[in-house]
């Protein structure tokens, strides 16, 4: 693996910190990620693409659990 060099200005790479940081992530994962995504988009196919990113949201349920009874209650919908 190469080592390279970039310039960014301070308040980017502030911000690009902690947004890894808030990731759970270094900068440097959070950037060959991005390289990954838009250099090797024309190899990915939608439905790998759509697996990937549904794998890296983080929604909370606060444990909360379905059951049926709710699930088709037509109050949870209006």
């Amino acid at each position: 693996m190469k080592n390279i060099t970039l310039s960014i200005p301070d308040e980017l790479l502030e911000k690009s910190r902690a947004y890894a940081k808030l990731h759970g992530t270094s900068l440097n994962e959070f950037v060959r990620e991005l390289l990954r995504r838009h250099v090797a988009t024309s190899t990915i196919s939608p439905t790998e693409k759509l697996l990937e990113r549904s794998n890296s949201l983080s929604i909370s349920t606060k444990k909360w659990k379905w059951n049926r009874n709710e699930l088709y209650d037509r109050k949870i919908f209006s």
